[in-house]
């Protein structure tokens, strides 16, 4: 462990991530709701960034969010049994659309295999 303490810069042993994070949020009537995301093995995790950039390239420009404190964030999901907290996720499946059709067509049986049957 580091014998000095930084503000701004972490060391790369310590869990606490440095300043501020962008935590994303939605709406929730007259109030902004913490969002919550999932792990690829399906646990539930609070998710935040250290910057509105890294943000907007994982979740897009659009998605609002607020500014708060790592300990905030986790006394705000602590009481939904959420202990995890994953910050600067890099990946996220990109948003469900509508399936293509299919283009090419199905093969047909062939002659021999509905003799068979």
């Amino acid at each position: 462990m580091c014998l000095f303490q930084y503000d701004d810069d972490p060391e790369p042993e310590e869990r606490i991530p440095a300043g501020p994070l962008c935590v994303p949020v939605r709406s929730g009537g007259a109030e902004v709701v913490v969002r919550l995301f999932r792990t690829p093995l399906g646990a539930r995790t609070s998710v935040a960034f250290t910057s509105p950039d890294r943000l907007a390239a994982t979740l897009g420009a659009e998605q609002p969010w607020i500014r708060l404190s790592e300990s905030a964030l986790r006394s705000m999901a602590e009481p939904l049994g959420v202990t995890l907290l994953t910050v600067d996720p890099t990946f996220s499946a990109p948003a469900v659309g509508a399936v293509p059709p299919v283009t090419t067509p199905l093969p047909q049986a062939s002659p021999i295999a509905a003799r068979i049957a």
